[in-house]
């Protein structure tokens, strides 16, 4: 009876530092403030010197609101007056698409600014990220972020893309630029790179620091099918971006804005999807782009078995000796984390480039998975061995 008294008591002090080091754990630093991202004068969400992503709604016939971020579903706490508050664990740095969950139905914050990602328009938090200066906004000469309509034959349907022209393309008429045909991923569309992945403010800050060549940015939508392909039930509609890009875009560019129209002035770069899409465009048009740049994505996803030069694309990565002379810049980037199968497809891709002796630049984003910090940080880098050949 004496050996049972004691193993209990021994069983209750473990279990109360057990409890002790839990709360620890769930203890939140009051340091909170309302996101970059909100709508104007609200202050929720919020986010901490942790990372931890504080939301408010107001909800009084509600029986549960959750927070829904970073893959998981946090309760939040109705209070008297009807508010609901609550936190999530820490997140990582940089961009994240949130919702709330209010009885079963996934809904958008009311408080902050949309975004459209994951197919669908909705809220976002920035976690403040070590690095964030490049894409700050700052007191520099900035560039102009343009919507340009037009019409496809191709798709039958008018669309849309958006053009950054660098600071002083509107004063200085005489000059001519190259151009960076950049791709958003899957289930984004056009909007992306100027709403979530701030590729003007990044230009325009390596611009202001003389780190890049000035350079127009087009940003179209990868989403283009034709009509046809519409009205066959049950099939899946074959994207024609490829088409709409090379036969529209790029000539509708040329010729409304002043750009250098040759190869050697003209690349291409896409984030996951972006990246799938933009490499197969340039293997099969050489004749129009001299650099390529894929973030998290390759032509082989979401494969990662060994690739056979002869039979991938064609044969297109055959040729090493043509491929390197063609070839200005061939840059990749990846984040660090990136979940399965991202790291293993890119890593084959990489594989039957060092077999082939194809010249390539490989960039690790430290730290961030599949994200927009990731593709941030990747355009920062590849921009930068644009176009330094005359």
């Amino acid at each position: 009876m004496k050996y049972s008294f004691w193993s209990l008591l021994t069983l209750v002090f473990i279990s109360f530092e057990v409890l002790v080091v839990q709360a620890q754990d769930f203890r939140v630093i009051e340091d909170f403030k309302p996101s970059s991202v909100n709508q104007p004068g609200k202050q929720y969400p919020q986010v901490n010197s942790e990372g931890r992503v504080r939301v408010q709604v107001s909800a009084p016939d509600a029986k549960m609101v959750q927070l829904d971020i970073g893959g998981k579903k946090y309760n939040l706490v109705k209070d008297r007056e009807g508010i609901w508050t609550g936190e999530s664990a820490p997140q990582d740095q940089g961009f994240h698409y949130y919702q709330l969950n209010i009885d079963g139905a996934s809904v958008p914050d009311p408080s902050t600014k949309y975004y459209y990602g994951a197919g669908r328009w909705g809220s976002a938090i920035e976690i403040p990220a070590v690095d964030r200066e490049f894409y700050a906004l700052k007191d520099v000469p900035h560039g102009l972020v343009s919507q340009v309509q037009y019409y496809s034959e191709i798709t039958e349907a008018w669309r849309r893309c958006f053009v950054y022209t660098p600071p002083g393309y509107e004063k200085d008429t005489e000059n001519c630029y190259p151009v960076l045909y950049l791709q958003h991923g899957s289930f984004e569309d056009e909007t992306g790179w100027s709403a979530q992945g701030k590729a003007n403010l990044i230009l325009d800050n390596l611009i202001a620091g003389h780190k890049v060549k000035e350079m127009i940015i087009v940003m179209d939508n990868g989403y283009a099918f034709r009509p046809q392909d519409y009205e066959t039930a049950g099939k899946r509609p074959q994207m024609v971006f490829e088409e709409v890009l090379v036969n529209e875009v790029i000539p509708m560019i040329d010729g409304r804005f002043r750009t250098i129209a040759d190869r050697k002035a003209r690349a291409i770069a896409g984030l996951s999807m972006g990246a799938n899409q933009t490499v197969r465009i340039i293997m099969n048009h050489l004749d129009k782009f001299a650099y390529y740049g894929g973030f998290s994505g390759t032509a082989n996803y979401p494969n990662s078995n060994e690739i056979d030069p002869e039979k991938f694309l064609d044969g297109k990565f055959n040729d090493a000796d043509a491929l390197n002379k063609q070839l200005k810049v061939l840059w990749l980037g990846i984040g660090a984390t990136e979940p399965a199968p991202f790291p293993a497809s890119v890593g084959a891709f990489c594989k039957m480039l060092d077999k082939q002796k194809i010249k390539y630049i490989y960039y690790e984003s430290e730290g961030t998975a599949h994200e927009w910090l990731t593709w941030r940080r990747c355009l920062y880098q590849y921009a930068q061995h644009l176009f330094l050949e005359d």
